[in-house]
């Protein structure tokens, strides 16, 4: 008996593949002395040296996601729909599939005066419930005032969340599936006619900002990234969707999701950190090691890093008017449009719809009848 529970403790079943769960570094992998004293350790000397490290950590990471390539993406048209008339910018409701059967849910905000070309930011959203994911008035009000600053801007749905039900969110491979959906939102993204590939952003928090600095990581179309409440050097992500995949240890290799967010240099990044999560240490631990590899490029003014020391695990109003800047200065939008008389940043104009309204499926817009339901059969799915 004792044999067979070693066994099952030392290794999970995932899609037909058998993962050392020594190999699964969730939550607080690390104590806080342990993150400091690996930074320390994996501090680079010399850009060779880091850029030799990031190409390791890079293909580290697909190992573990066994998402070596991403998938072709279907080549169905997006639905679009109840498009919505606001103070300075539009909502739409929008779907499509990132593999065959599979739907990214999510809304589309754009600017309602026209332009000639637009910056456009992806805003994945965190853990969260009542309501869930995107439909939280912290994600509504930061995407309505980024597309007020002119920005073309999308929020999807984590899975399991919103109107994404096609599965449980604590998928065994969650982590591949967010990614796999995150790159098919920025294909989406970059298909919007207008939309600049050279000024595209991205800012996440909690498990948004996993996904932010996953990302920015692995695709270098992202030129701009804010991971917010979330890069730390002993905490690895609580979630399934963050951590249930060996993508910072195999073997003798490890990492930690500093080093993740580091692949960002030299574009530009900005932390924003509270002192109330596990991003407390960011001014004395992460920033540090951020600034040296920023360093190594000779693009220290890349990177920067805003905390408050005072403030809780959130995208609140103060790191959200912390991000407008930071997005402003990198993308080209226009910060005195979200500005008062006082020179303050003005919210006011973003309002916070109703769930119902922002909905992809529903009566008159029914799920499509392609749509691969249960975890099992999304398993299967990625299994292709």
């Amino acid at each position: 008996m004792n044999k067979i529970l070693a066994l099952a403790c030392f290794c999970l079943l995932c899609s037909g593949n058998l993962i050392a769960q020594d190999e699964l570094c969730k939550g607080a992998y690390f104590t806080e002395a342990e993150g400091k004293a690996f930074l320390a350790e994996h501090q680079p000397a010399s850009l060779s040296e880091w850029q030799q490290r990031a190409e390791e950590i890079r293909a580290r990471i697909r190992e573990g996601m066994q998402l070596k390539t991403m998938p072709a993406k279907p080549a169905s048209t997006p639905i679009m729909h109840s498009k919505k008339i606001m103070d300075g910018y539009t909502v739409e409701n929008v779907a499509f599939e990132s593999l065959p059967g599979f739907y990214v849910t999510g809304n589309l905000y754009r600017p309602l005066k026209p332009q000639k070309s637009y910056a456009g930011i992806l805003c994945p959203h965190g853990h969260g419930s009542n309501p869930e994911g995107r439909f939280r008035e912290q994600t509504q009000k930061r995407c309505a005032t980024l597309a007020r600053m002119g920005a073309i801007v999308l929020v999807w749905d984590m899975i399991g969340q919103g109107d994404s039900k096609q599965c449980e969110h604590n998928l065994a491979q969650g982590v591949k599936l967010q990614t796999i959906n995150s790159s098919s939102a920025l294909d989406f993204l970059l298909s919007i006619p207008g939309v600049d590939p050279k000024r595209i952003g991205m800012t996440g928090e909690s498990g948004g900002g996993t996904q932010t600095f996953l990302l920015t990581a692995l695709d270098p179309r992202i030129k701009v990234s804010v991971p917010c409440v979330m890069v730390s050097a002993h905490f690895f992500g609580g979630c399934t969707c963050e951590s249930g995949m060996p993508i910072h240890k195999k073997g003798s290799f490890q990492t930690n999701n500093v080093e993740i967010a580091a692949l960002t240099a030299p574009r530009p990044m900005l932390l924003i950190s509270d002192g109330d999560d596990w991003t407390k240490n960011n001014p004395m631990v992460e920033y540090p090691f951020m600034q040296q590899v920023y360093r190594l490029y000779r693009k220290e003014k890349n990177v920067a890093l805003v905390h408050l020391a005072d403030e809780k695990h959130d995208y609140g109003p103060s790191k959200r008017k912390a991000m407008y800047p930071f997005m402003a200065g990198h993308l080209g939008l226009n910060l005195k449009a979200v500005t008062n008389s006082s020179g303050d940043i003005d919210e006011t104009p973003a309002k916070v719809l109703d769930q119902k309204d922002l909905e992809v499926f529903n009566a008159a817009h029914p799920r499509p009848a392609n749509a691969v339901m249960g975890d099992e059969a999304v398993m299967k799915l990625l299994e292709q």
